[in-house]
């Protein structure tokens, strides 16, 4: 009757546990560049974000025209992110509120921030 208690208590330890982690999941989204313009940074935050989070390329790495990099997301509960890369002249192309779960990004000249 103990034995049983207990194995019931440490079940419901164990799903309190793991709730939030199953709430968050891992997801990506593949981000190519068709501006005809290297992409120099890389911004991809979560769509309830007031501020974008770090440069994914970084100092060193670089999205040359017709390449693709996928982004993975890990942790988050929403599958709406929103998705900046500046370009070597300094232009902007922002996608607001992606469902990653639905589609991938792909930043054309013509979607350039005005």
């Amino acid at each position: 009757m103990v034995s049983k208690w207990i194995s019931r208590l440490a079940l419901a330890a164990v799903l309190v546990i793991a709730s939030p982690m199953a709430l968050a999941q891992q997801m990506y989204v593949d981000v190519t560049n068709n501006t005809g313009f290297p992409i120099w940074h890389l911004y991809v935050s979560p769509a309830s974000a007031s501020d974008w989070e770090e440069d994914l390329l970084g100092a060193s790495e670089v999205l040359e025209n017709g390449r693709t990099k996928r982004i993975t997301l890990t942790g988050y509960k929403s599958p709406r992110f929103d998705v900046r890369a500046v370009d070597s002249d300094g232009d902007s192309y922002t996608r607001m509120n992606v469902n990653v779960r639905e589609s991938d990004v792909i930043f054309r000249l013509s979607d350039i921030d005005i």
